[in-house]
């Protein structure tokens, strides 16, 4: 009998390792997919968290394409119009008055465009 107790361990054990070490690697709170709630843009996979309104919901949203609305990245995180693509830029107001009055929206742009012309 006292055999057989460390042999059933050991076979639990071993059944329970491949479960144990097979986790889901997405984060409770960080590594957030587009769709799921958020509070911070760091916590989105895409880098943005997004609502549409000061009511609504913050969840997490792609950045802008090319042409696409867009905001200049800020200090809080979270925007009504999400900052661009890798390798964009925000052709938008960047003053003071402009993230004050939450006017500073623009449209993200290749810079790369504006140097071939």
């Amino acid at each position: 009998m006292a055999k057989v107790l460390p042999a059933c361990l050991l076979l639990a054990l071993l059944l329970l390792a491949p479960a144990l070490s097979a986790q889901n690697e997405r984060g409770l709170f960080f590594d957030l997919d587009v769709g799921e709630l958020c509070m911070q843009s760091a916590q989105c996979k895409s880098g943005c968290c997004h609502r549409r309104n000061g009511l609504s919901l913050a969840r997490c949203a792609p950045k802008a394409a090319e042409f696409q609305d867009c905001s200049p990245k800020n200090i809080y995180g979270v925007y009504y119009k999400c900052p661009c693509e890798s390798g964009l830029t925000c052709d938008a107001d960047k003053t003071i008055v402009g993230s004050i009055t939450n006017s500073n929206f623009g449209l993200c742009k290749d810079p790369q465009d504006l140097y071939r012309r």
